[in-house]
Formats: structure tokens, sequence, C-alpha cells
């Protein structure tokens, strides 16, 4: 597209399958680097990533002309693929259906790539569900709590 010019900011968020602890640290930076290939493929720019043991933060840098629901969609079924593969836990992996998908601005970048790449320190206070009950009120998103989560 010529003469277009943009610049979209989304963080994406997921959880495991029944937000069980399944994503150890002993794979999590291939884990990560898998799924920047997977974002970079789409002609997308990855600029933070950090896969906690029942979910993932992603922020990117979104083209207009990429529908984030299939970038979900291939980012989930690649990393499924490649724990599944290489057998990382007993068991089939599986992400819970859905996401959230939150924009900022230009200014806003520093802060929320200091978020996600601190996210064990902090999960220390704030358990998950809460995180992203929070995240969902502050962007004003509709949802039914009922729907959210398929807890273990």
């Amino acid at each position: 597209m010529s003469n277009t010019y943009t610049q979209i900011y989304i963080q994406i968020v997921f959880a495991v399958q029944r937000r069980e602890n399944l994503i150890q640290k002993s794979f999590r930076d291939e884990l990560q680097k898998y799924i920047c290939g997977i974002i970079e493929k789409r002609n997308t720019k990855p600029l933070a990533i950090y896969c906690m043991p029942d979910h993932t933060h992603i922020l990117i840098g979104l083209k207009p002309n990429i529908n984030i629901s299939d970038l979900v969609r291939d980012i989930k079924a690649g990393s499924s693929k490649l724990i599944n593969d290489n057998k990382w836990v007993k068991g089939k992996f599986e992400w819970q259906t859905g996401f959230g998908a939150f924009s900022y601005g230009h200014t806003q970048l520093n802060l929320i790539i200091n978020y996600i790449n601190n996210q064990e320190e902090h999960h220390r206070t704030k358990k998950f569900r809460h995180e992203y009950i929070s995240l969902l009120k502050n962007y004003e998103v509709d949802y039914n709590e009922a729907w959210l989560f398929d807890d273990v």
C-alpha cells in the first residue's frame, strides 16, 4: 500500500488451556523466539513478549492489512505444535480459546514494554485473572466473566 503510513501498537494476551502452569522456564526462551518468528513472517513487528507459566503477553507493531485474529490463530497453532512436537509438557498442550487485544500510543511504549518484561515481578502481587479483568475494565471492554476463563 503505497502512501499509507501507520503505527499501530497492540498488546495481545492469551492463556494456557484451563490456565494450567505448563510453560516452564526451561523452554520459555525458545518458545518466545519461535512466537516472534511467526509474528515476523506475518509482516508484523514483535516489540515485547513474555510467556508466564499460565499466560502470554505480546506487544506488536501491527500493519493495517494484518488481521489480528488470524495472527493470534497462527501464533497459538504454531506454538502449540512446537510445544507438543518437543514433548515439553505431559499430554497435549493447548491455548485457551480467545484472546485480549489492547491498543497503545507511541508515548506509552516504554511503559508497556517494561510491564511485559517484568511479568514475573508483577505476578508476585497480582494474579492473572485480576490483571486481565483490570485490562478489560480499563479499556471499557464489555465482557461476561463466566466466559473469560476455562479454569483448572
